[in-house]
Parts: C-alpha cells; sequence; structure tokens
C-alpha cells in the first residue's frame, strides 16, 4: 500500500518522553516534537511509572497537535498513525496506544504497531536514507549485506544483525522489510541504568548519563581500575538467544561495576561530600553539570572518568567481537547513549582501524522521539502490515528472532 503524500504520524510513549513526529516515506522528518518528563523525575533519581502515565496523559494530546502543526499538515492528510507497541512501562504505553487506536478509528486510516528498539534502528537509518537522497544516491535502503546494531539506552542494551530483504518481485526496495537476530543483550542493568544509578549514587542529577559524560573529561579515567566482567552462558534461561550457540552469545552486565562504584565510596569515605553535593544540587533551580564541577574534587572526578571508560570500552570491544563473529558489513550505534561523546569517539576510531562502517543518530534522534516511530512504520505500511484491533501494549517485546 502507498500513496502520493506518504505521510506517517508517530508516536511514542513507552518511557518518560511524550513524543509525537510526522515523517514522510520514511526519511523526511516534517516535525519532531517532546515533552521531557526529566523535571517531574529527577526529584526521585528514576523514572516513577505511575507519574509517567499521568504526564503521558497529560501531554500527548498537545504534543500530537504542536507535530502537525510544524509539519503543516491536519489530521486528514495523514496516511496512517505508528504507535510504540513495547517494550516499555505497561502504563505509559497503554497511554499511546489507545489514543493511537481511538484517532485511527475516528480517521479511518491504519494503525500501525512498532516496537521501540526497532524504532532506534531507524533513527539512524532515517537519517542516512535522507542524506543519500539529498546527494542524489539511491535509498540508504539499498544497502546489502548485514549490519550489526547496538540499541543501548536507559533500558536496552542489545545487539541485532539487521538485514535489509528485498520485498515481492516488482515492487520496488519500497516494499522491502528489515529483519533482526538478536545476538547479545545485558543480562541485568542496562549501560544507561549504570549511568543513571551511578550518577545518583555519586549525588548528581537525573538522567545521569549527560552529567557523567560532562564531568568525566575532567578526571583521569586510568586513575580507578575496573576489571571487565566474565558472564558464562550456563547461568541465563535456555533458548535465551534464539538458536545461537553458547559460544556464539554475547553477554553485557553492568551490575558489578556499579556496586564496586559503591564500595569504592565507602572505602575511600566519600558520603559525607556526596550528600554535600546532593543538598547544594537540590538548592539550585534547574541545575546542570557545570553546576557541580566545582563540587567534585579531584578524586570524583576521577572516579567518574573511569566508570565511563569502563562501560564504554565493554561496549566497544563486545560491540566489535559480534561484528567479527558474525560477519558484518557495518556498525550501528543507537539510543540514548549513542549521545555519550567518549562512546562516539572510541566506537569510531575502532570501526576505523578495523575499516568498518559505523553509524550513529544525530543527538536530537539518539533519544526517546516518535520521528524514529514513524520511519520505522513506512516498510509495514507499504507492505499494509497493521495493527489488529486487538492492539495492546507488550512490555516485554522481543525484535527479532
Amino acid at each position: 500500500m502507498e500513496s502520493a503524500s506518504g505521510l506517517i504520524l508517530g508516536i511514542e510513549s513507552s518511557c518518560d518522553e511524550t513524543a509525537a513526529a510526522v515523517v514522510r516515506r520514511g526519511t523526511e522528518i516534517l516535525s519532531n516534537t517532546v515533552a521531557s518528563q526529566i523535571a517531574v523525575h529527577s526529584p526521585y533519581g528514576g523514572v516513577v511509572p505511575e507519574l509517567a502515565s499521568r504526564e503521558h496523559l497529560r501531554n500527548l494530546l498537545p504534543v500530537v497537535r504542536t507535530a502537525l502543526r510544524e509539519a503543516g499538515v491536519t489530521y486528514r492528510d495523514i496516511d496512517a498513525v505508528a504507535v510504540t507497541e513495547g517494550p516499555g512501562l505497561a502504563g505509559a504505553l497503554l497511554v499511546g496506544i489507545t489514543f493511537a487506536k481511538s484517532l485511527t478509528l475516528a480517521l479511518g486510516k491504519p494503525l500501525i504497531a512498532v516496537n521501540h528498539l526497532e524504532g532506534h534502528i531507524h533513527a539512524v537509518l532515517l537519517e542516512e536514507a535522507k542524506l543519500t537522497e539529498d546527494e542524489g544516491g539511491s535509498r540508504a535502503g539499498d544497502r546489502k549485506g548485514q549490519s550489526l546494531a547496538l540499541v543501548v539506552s536507559g533500558g536496552h542494551t542489545h545487539l541485532y544483525l539487521a538485514e535489509f530483504g528485498a520485498g515481492p518481485k516488482g515492487s520496488g526496495n519500497d516494499t522491502a522489510t528489515w529483519t533482526y537476530r538478536n545476538v547479545g543483550r545485558t543480562v541485568d542493568d542496562a549501560a544507561g541504568e549504570a549511568f543513571d544509578k551511578v550518577a545518583k549514587l555519586l549525588g548528581l542529577g537525573y538522567p545521569g548519563g549527560p552529567w557523567i559524560d560532562a564531568l568525566a573529561p575532567h578526571g583521569n579515567s586510568e586513575a580507578v581500575p575496573f576489571s571487565s566482567s566474565q558472564i558464562k552462558a550456563k547461568v541465563h534461561r535456555k533458548g535465551e538467544l534464539g538458536a545461537l550457540n553458547p559460544a556464539e552469545k554475547i553477554y553485557f552486565s553492568f551490575s558489578g561495576i556499579k556496586t564496586a562504584m559503591l564500595r569504592y565510596t565507602k572505602v575511600y569515605e566519600m558520603e559525607s561530600s556526596i550528600e554535600a553535593r546532593r543538598l547544594a544540587l537540590a538548592a539550585m533551580k534547574n541545575p546542570k553539570a557545570a553546576d557541580a564541577l566545582p563540587l567534585c574534587d579531584r578524586r570524583t572526578l576521577d572516579l567518574i572518568a573511569s566508570f565511563q571508560r569502563s562501560v564504554v570500552d565493554d561496549l566497544r570491544r563486545k560491540t566489535f567481537r559480534a561484528a567479527e563473529r558474525f560477519g558484518a558489513e557495518r556498525v550501528i550505534v543507537s539510543g540514548g547513549v549513542a549521545a555519550n561523546r567518549e562512546l562516539r569517539v572510541r566506537f569510531t576510531a575502532e570501526a576505523g582501524e578495523r575499516h568498518l562502517p559505523i553509524a550513529f543518530p544525530s543527538i536530537a534522534l539518539a533519544t526517546d522521539n516518535a520521528a524514529m516511530i514513524a520511519a520505522a512504520a513506512w516498510p509495514k505500511f507499504v507492505t499494509g502490515s497493521f495493527a489488529a484491533e486487538g492492539l495492546t501494549a507488550e512490555p516485554s517485546l522481543a525484535l527479532g528472532s
């Protein structure tokens, strides 16, 4: 199925960002509106699910109206509505799904369910496709072979082999679809979650990733040696990664380094300085990482830098090991942690040494947004892969085989 306009309204409400976007044919972003809930959750140092759902209820309609207005279109101009089905917080997902189902029913438009993880991958693909078209070349979707995608955020650390498959004969590349094979995952905390929890431990703000990213360059990343976690396949659930042999599985684990950080603060009796920093930042209106810098001594800055280096190195080492093992022709890094500056530098350097193409989303599309949901929905729209009437939230929704 294809229309002349190819306009998809995307809706994303899987966690703590209420987002709506209008994207044309999976590549051209006409609008991308996000209502952040950081101020709501900051006092708690993490996302409170009930508060997130309430904020989505409050923000969703205004956000959708803003997205349509900025795109210069009306509800009737939209060809389909795409919404995040999962994974995510059950209540938060239901807000977006219920709204999207009601809207498509009223408009007589098709509804498309999108996996949030696939959306993060398409955050990279849509920008590549647009750039390629602007340069007069073929669409990025014409790429053959396998890409290895690392989706790394506050809730996810996954590795996927992503491959673009041709659609029906004579239908053209627009009708082709992406297939995914899960080849790696975290067995405990996601990388972004570790950043958040460590930032909270050290008396810094939420979300923790940007704070640690900003403060790490001021410390010595080799000052505190953290050992790499050794994860053995036998401790995991049978069939966790499909048909992969145990030797092929790639596992991440970040609970160990989080515990090591806690022990370090106790051994060096840092609790009083951490509490003083927490109180000082709490007394400020909209504090930033720059406000925290004079509140951090050398030991704290070295600890932050060493923590970030260890996490980034673990992600880098295992991602490129997987790329080599599975013969990937390029690497895609997406999700909120893909905005981390040290990660981008070190991944880019490693890819250069291996002569392996690598791609990241722009900073605006690294964190949760609806443009990526609308982009991931485009191949489904063209092939008529629409959601059933019984669509509901799938908090633990998996991607691929």
